[in-house]
């Protein structure tokens, strides 16, 4: 019995369309892979949040009930809730199965930003603080409140016991929630996305500025800055793949921007479209990254798709 001689594995930097879908949501303010990448969550300007299949990019869901346009979403690690945020002051939670409401959580001035992390719904505000909301109780107040910005929250994530913001006040404020300690890195220009490495050694940061910051984590020290982009209007997202190997970012250009970690060297300019590209999301695990543009999702690997199948020979 022999099987097939493994494939060389391929560059990883997405660069090949697999497909374009047109998501009828209007503009697409976000679009988000969930846990396990086989699925995406497109939040639209029409009020609606839809999901969709990664592998095909068919539509499986729409979840209707905010009042207005969707801005971000989350789903739940066992794919089983959705937490939504919306210009009309609200988070929503959802059942996928289901899809209906099962809580509104109320209390922000204004959500931009909301992740869910086991049992924990956080939105971030434009008001300036960061709200906890715990998903098991019914409480109508939240667990925690985290109000020491001076400006808006432009971005959160959370990775275990972390939790890392981004402000227009030019600073990235990382929580250890577990040892109850604030570390403040500031560079001076508002934040619009911040995130962790899959590491979790660094951070990684974009401004308006047009720059991408890397950190080092516990010391703050400036590891990598990312230049070539275009982010002087536009609140756009940036992250890094799913194996810290390049530093990746939307622009008002039209491009996503590819950089290596390591050498700071621009390794692509993706061609996704003549409009702003709003939103970016990479897979947990492959190398394949979704774009949004205006009312367009496109999704895009390091290798082309082929109809070829690998056989077992006995």
């Amino acid at each position: 019995m022999s099987f097939p001689a493994p494939k060389p594995e391929g560059p990883q930097i997405p660069q090949h369309l697999l497909w374009t879908l047109d998501s009828q949501q209007g503009p697409v303010r976000a679009v988000r892979f969930n846990a396990d990448g086989n699925y995406f969550l497109s939040c639209g300007a029409d009020k609606s949040l839809k999901l969709w299949s990664a592998s095909k990019g068919t539509l499986l869901k729409t979840y209707s009930g905010h009042g207005y346009e969707v801005l971000d979403a989350d789903s739940s690690f066992d794919n089983s809730q959705i937490c939504s945020c919306s210009s009309d002051k609200s988070v929503i939670l959802w059942d996928v199965a289901s899809g209906q409401v099962t809580r509104k959580l109320r209390g922000h001035a204004g959500v931009t930003f909301c992740v869910f992390n086991v049992v924990v719904v956080t939105p971030g505000s434009i008001d300036g603080t960061v709200r906890c909301w715990d998903v098991r109780s019914r409480r109508n107040e939240p667990i925690q409140i985290l109000d020491e910005a001076r400006d808006g929250i432009s971005s959160l994530k959370v990775a275990q016991h972390e939790l890392l913001t981004g402000s227009v006040d030019g600073r990235v404020r990382r929580y250890d929630l577990r040892m109850g300690q604030l570390h403040v890195d500031f560079l001076s220009s508002p934040i619009t996305c911040v995130c962790f490495s899959a590491d979790g050694q660094c951070t990684l940061s974009s401004s308006l500025d047009s720059t991408l910051r890397l950190l080092d984590k516990s010391s703050g020290e400036m590891l990598g800055e990312y230049k070539g982009h275009t982010m002087k209007g536009y609140k756009l997202d940036c992250c890094l793949s799913s194996k810290d190997t390049h530093v990746l970012s939307c622009s008002e250009d039209g491009h996503v921007y590819c950089w290596d970690l390591v050498e700071g060297s621009l390794s692509l300019k993706l061609p996704v479209g003549k409009a702003v590209v709003q939103s970016l999301s990479f897979h947990p695990s492959e190398c394949r990254l979704l774009t949004a543009m205006e009312g367009r999702v496109q999704l895009w690997a390091n290798e082309p798709e082929t109809e070829e199948t690998d056989t077992l020979v006995l």
